[in-house]
């Protein structure tokens, strides 16, 4: 029989105190804790430090978590680490002053805030880097062009929404894999090219476009982080032969076009001819 061990008197008289446990309290994480670890397992998957099969792994020991000390590994290896965010504190220890806030890494510098519309008129813009995704951005291109690229990009909400309007010009998006892009696009002698979802988890985040491509096109590209110049040099190559192919085809087309419309018109002439003929000698009683 296991009986509660008392603490053993000091020669003083009086009672040692127990020492307390060590170690995380079991302190209950609350529903908003969970959220804000997901949140910040979201933001990992977009900067591509996680792949989507540990993303969809780690969600789930977020939402099986009962305690700070279940949710402690989920970041333990993300920088920063578990106190990444002051106001995910997984540990909840009671102290008498503020802890200092951690030193940011100096690898990755914080998001910078963006403007939510980006205009291009007879020229180009483009949004690179580490930089702050709102939950509705506008782009407009007029006889221009704009690059949107979203592998270093901190999405602020699961998901995002990127209205375009080109009007004889182009858009262009890069995008990392995991992400799941959704085009509602519409083309009106223009072009929409996505990409498809394969390898997405069911969770992930999510690009939404809209719009409308009139005389213009939008690319979308799915491309790792940090690709080697030989890739790039590759796609480019693919880039332009598709863009000469494409022309090409459109030369044929006109070729065709002028062709039959020559046909049709020396026909017609044929026809004009052969009815003045009949005409002259009908009013000439020739036979």
């Amino acid at each position: 029989m296991n009986l509660p061990e008392h603490p053993e008197p000091d020669p003083s008289g009086e009672e040692r105190p127990v020492p307390a446990p060590s170690g995380p309290a079991p302190l209950r994480a609350s529903d908003a804790d969970r959220d804000r670890v997901a949140d910040r397992l979201r933001e990992a998957l977009a900067e591509g430090r996680i792949t989507p099969e540990e993303h969809a792994e780690r969600i789930d020991a977020v939402y099986r978590a009962r305690t700070y000390a279940d949710l402690e590994p989920v970041l333990h290896d993300l920088p920063g680490g578990p106190e990444l965010d002051p106001r995910v504190s997984l540990r909840k220890d009671p102290a008498p002053a503020a802890a200092p806030p951690a030193a940011p890494d100096p690898a990755e510098p914080p998001p910078v805030a963006q403007s939510p519309t980006m205009v291009a008129i007879f020229g180009g813009t483009e949004r690179k880097g580490r930089w702050l995704v709102g939950t509705h951005t506008s782009v407009t291109c007029v006889f221009g062009g704009a690059e949107l690229d979203f592998r270093r990009a901190v999405l602020t909400a699961h998901e995002v929404t990127v209205q375009v309007v080109a009007v004889f010009g182009g858009v262009e998006l890069t995008v990392p894999p995991g992400v799941r892009v959704v085009s509602s696009v519409a083309a009106v002698f223009g072009g929409v090219d996505s990409v498809d979802d394969e390898g997405c988890a069911p969770d992930a985040p999510v690009i939404r476009l809209t719009g409308m491509a009139l005389f213009g096109g939008v690319s979308v590209k799915r491309r790792e982080l940090g690709a080697s110049r030989a890739e790039r040099r590759r796609e480019r190559r693919e880039e332009h032969r598709r863009r000469a192919e494409e022309r090409a085809e459109r030369h044929r087309e006109r070729i065709d076009d002028r062709r039959a419309r020559h046909l049709e018109e020396r026909s017609e002439r044929r026809a004009e001819r052969t009815t003045r003929r009949d005409h002259h000698r009908r009013d000439h009683g020739t036979p």
